[in-house]
This record gives C-alpha cells, sequence and structure tokens, in this order.
C-alpha cells in the first residue's frame, strides 16, 4: 500500500464509524461494558464519534501532508495502549499505520473489545492492513517503543525500552480556568469536560483555577444538567465515598449532590471530586498555570479567551494534531532509521 491508498482507507472507516447504526453501537456497548463497567452506551457513543472526528477527510489529509508519505524502512512500532477510556489507544495506532509502519499493538484489557472492533473494521475496509497489524502479549519484537501510563509505570517503561527508539507519555490531566464573569450557558458548557467519560480521561477537567471570592453557586447550578452520572452506580459509589471522606475529616467543600468540590493543590482529583485553586490576579493565573504546565493535557476557559485554551464544551473534541503530552507521535514515528 501507498500513502494515499493508506490514507483513503482511513478516510472510509471515519465514514464508516460516524454512520455506525445504533443498534450496533449498542450491542457494541454491551461487549465493551462486561470487560469494563465505565464504558456504558454514552461513552462509547461518543468514543466512536471521536474517532470519526479524527478521520475527517479534509482535516486528515492536511495533518498527514505535514510528513513524509513513506517511512525510510517500515519498522515493527510496539504500542502499549491506554484503556482509561474507550478507543484512547486510537490514535497512536493511525500514526503507526499511516506512516507506514507495522503496529504491534498490546491492548488494554479494560479496552480490547473496543479498540479490536476498531481495527478490524480498518482490515475489512482495506485487507492489506491485515499485515500490519499484530495483536500481541509482548512486545520483544519491537523495534521502537510508544507507551501511555502513569508516572509509576512510566519508569518501569523507560527501564525496558530505554534501549531502542521510544516515547513514553505520563500523567496529564485538564484544567479550567474561570473569572466569575462566565454566563450560565458558558458555565453549563463546561460540564462535558468534567463528566464526559466519568472524568477518566487525561483531558477531563479535574481542577479549577478561579479568582479570590469565587461564588461557586452559579457554576453548580449549571452544571446541573449534568445530574444523570448519578445513574452510573460506579460513578455513584465514589460519590457516598468521597463525601463521606470529606465529612469524617471535616474538610470544607461544596457539594452540588453529584459533585463534590474543595480547594486543594493537587491537580488530579479522584472520580466524582473537582478540586480548586484561587489566584489573586492574572499574573498570579499565569505564574500558577507555568508551574503546573508539564502536567496538563489541555487548559480550558470560556469561548477559549484564556490564551492558548480550548473553549468549554471541547475538552474531548481534540483534532488530529492534539497529540497526547504535546509530542509529535508522527515526527517520531518520521525519524525511525
Amino acid at each position: 500500500m501507498n500513502h494515499s491508498e493508506r490514507l483513503a482507507a482511513f478516510v472510509a472507516l471515519g465514514q464508516r464509524l460516524a454512520a455506525c447504526p445504533p443498534d450496533e453501537l449498542t450491542a457494541l456497548a454491551a461487549r465493551a461494558r462486561n470487560q469494563n463497567a465505565w464504558f456504558d452506551g454514552p461513552s462509547v457513543a461518543a468514543a466512536v464519534a471521536g474517532v470519526a472526528h479524527l478521520l475527517a477527510p479534509g482535516a486528515l489529509a492536511r495533518w498527514a501532508a505535514r510528513y513524509p508519505p513513506e517511512p525510510t524502512a517500515a519498522r515493527q512500532v510496539g504500542v502499549v495502549m491506554a484503556g482509561n477510556i474507550p478507543l484512547v489507544g486510537f490514535h497512536d495506532a493511525l500514526c503507526v499505520l499511516l506512516s507506514g509502519h507495522i503496529l504491534l499493538a498490546k491492548l488494554s484489557a479494560s479496552d480490547a473489545v473496543l479498540m479490536q472492533w476498531a481495527l478490524d473494521e480498518l482490515v475489512r475496509i482495506e485487507p492489506r492492513f491485515a499485515g500490519f497489524i499484530q495483536l500481541v502479549p509482548r512486545l520483544n519484537a519491537a523495534d521502537a517503543f510508544i507507551a501511555t501510563g502513569s508516572d509509576n509505570t512510566a519508569r518501569y517503561f523507560e527501564f525496558y525500552f530505554g534501549k531502542k527508539p521510544h516515547l513514553i507519555r505520563r500523567n496529564r490531566t485538564g484544567v479550567a480556568v474561570l473569572t466569575g464573569r462566565e454566563t450560565d450557558a458558558e458555565l453549563a458548557q463546561l460540564g462535558p469536560d468534567i463528566f464526559q467519560y466519568y472524568g477518566l480521561g487525561c483531558r477531563n477537567v479535574s481542577k479549577l483555577f478561579v479568582p479570590e471570592g469565587y461564588d461557586f453557586v452559579p457554576l453548580l447550578d449549571a452544571l446541573q444538567v449534568c445530574q444523570g452520572v448519578l445513574n452510573h452506580h460506579k460513578y455513584q459509589n465514589n460519590y457516598d465515598y468521597n463525601k463521606s471522606i470529606l465529612l469524617v475529616n471535616a474538610v470544607p467543600h461544596f457539594d452540588n449532590g453529584f459533585l463534590l468540590v474543595t480547594e486543594q493543590p493537587a491537580l488530579v482529583s479522584p472520580i466524582s471530586v473537582l478540586h480548586f485553586g484561587a489566584y489573586a490576579h492574572e499574573i498570579d493565573l499565569v505564574d500558577q498555570l507555568t508551574d503546573v504546565a508539564p502536567r496538563l493535557q489541555c487548559v480550558l476557559s470560556a469561548a477559549g479567551r484564556w490564551a492558548g485554551s480550548v473553549p468549554f464544551g471541547h475538552a474531548q473534541q481534540p483534532g488530529v494534531a492534539d497529540y497526547a503530552d504535546g509530542v509529535d507521535t508522527m515526527e517520531f514515528l518520521a525519524e525511525l532509521l
């Protein structure tokens, strides 16, 4: 296959996913949820739509045109895929295959159903991809590695993969900047950034930066549209547990019945909890965001008014060029010799 044929196959896959019938998505979600209880129908549908968005023909072609169409030599690239949210490993598979390399995929036990389904659909569209995709339990045969995990597993990956070309990602999260001037409609748009995938994604908002003396009532009221998260028993269990911990320890917090908001220095918060930190003025906010920049996947603000931020409501809609950890995966693959 040449580059144009590979690109055409991914475009066709995007069209296939965008037109996936509701009954097929329902059946797929049932299989995925048997493997991972967090992967319910809305989450699976959102993930499939997200992959279709990545594969939009115009944006995909413009992105692909920035890189060499063929590799110097096709290498076996081992990918350790995450499984925190549905189809989170797809972008790495796209990069490896579109760049002309061979994918050795170690699927996450939490997301094997969906990733195998997506790759099977790609092979169904373009059978020649079968020779470029291997699902493997171990990556011993790989010439290079891409791995995504926690800060702890990243040290493990560095030890085992360090002698070959590697791209290793660590913990990242999303934060939101609030000024107190947001409208109720803008605050409501923040809901999906917090609650989609139940807050398990690295792009989910886990901490707010708010001005000193911020009034949380309008935000908590605006987020009431998201109270359906309590319908998931695992989310409900997390909310009940974390609420009890805050109450037993007498930790000051806000509570709207399904979300707990408390002032904490940590960026990453437990499921059902949102941390916040206060800033005195804009320069103070710049300093705080600069200090934590290496641990951020994205920063959000209303209408994207904060420089370099993503508008509320778009955290889980990354473009194909929005690389995890800000490291250009395609550039890494293009430089393999």
